[in-house]
């Protein structure tokens, strides 16, 4: 039986998305990315899951762009007329409510680079590395690279990366901030659950709107995103009644008295 393209495993709330082309470094061809963003459509629909993962099989997380394919290679399939592949994709990712957290477990290249972008926290295997050689092989991003890297890192390390191709390893990106933490390769997957599980002890529809005041207000001013915020706070607390906190707090409280020594080591 063939192995599909990507895998998506869903159990207890969370779905792990695996990019399933290891052979080739989980490049993204048409038909990977096509089946990326059914998978992630189909989540957007699924009630059951609340909080995605998404890594890639093998030693890499993606290498990019299947070049093969763009430069005539090999042929590419057609993509669907009525939706364009680098849309589609954004929108589909988009279109999920939940957190996505990106398990960068290996090579995270150009376009690849990109789809880690799209994950809202990064957690890297020690094995982790980051590209962007769209400079290199001839090609301009389309999926926010130029956007969201420089105001993740700041500008001149994300031009000193768009403008020399170079790789920088995990604990780089640890140390420009492009990363939330770096683990060994054997726990990565495990951090990641551990975050999602966390994650699923927050309401879900406060959860959701908070994700959404975010990404919304980082893609304005900060003038604009607290006025953004005021405005959906005053939404959303129209919404909760003395009875949700109530029945909420006992377990902020029981949670607290479990994390009495704080957070551990990173």
């Amino acid at each position: 039986m063939t192995e599909p393209i990507v895998r998506v495993e869903e159990r207890d709330g969370i779905a792990t998305v695996t990019l399933n082309r290891p052979e080739a470094l989980n490049a993204l061809s048409t038909h990977l990315v096509a089946a990326l963003c059914e998978a992630f459509e189909q989540l957007a629909g699924n009630d059951n899951t609340e909080v995605a993962i998404l890594t890639g099989a093998g030693r890499a997380f993606s290498a990019g762009v299947d070049l093969k394919e763009l430069s005539g290679e090999r042929e590419r399939p057609p993509a669907p007329t009525h939706r364009d592949d680098a849309d589609r994709l954004t929108r589909a990712m988009g279109a999920f409510e939940g957190p996505i957290i990106g398990a960068i477990n290996g090579f995270a290249i150009t376009g690849g680079f990109e789809v880690a972008l799209m994950c809202d926290i990064l957690i890297a295997s020690t094995e982790a590395r980051f590209a962007d050689t769209h400079a290199r092989v001839g090609i301009a991003p389309g999926w926010g690279l130029s956007q969201k890297l420089p105001r993740m890192i700041g500008v001149g390390r994300a031009k000193e990366l768009h403008f020399t191709g170079n790789f920088i390893d995990a604990e780089q990106a640890d140390r420009w901030g492009l990363v939330n933490r770096v683990v060994a390769p054997d726990a990565l997957l495990e951090t990641c659950q551990a975050l999602a599980r966390d994650m699923l002890g927050c309401d879900r529809r406060t959860l959701r709107r908070y994700k959404d005041m975010v990404d919304s207000g980082y893609a304005t001013t900060f003038r604009e995103g607290l006025i953004l915020e005021g405005k959906a706070s005053k939404e959303h607390r129209a919404t909760v009644t003395q009875q949700d906190v109530a029945g909420r707090r006992a377990g902020i409280q029981d949670r607290g008295r479990g994390q009495k020594e704080g957070p551990g080591p990173r």
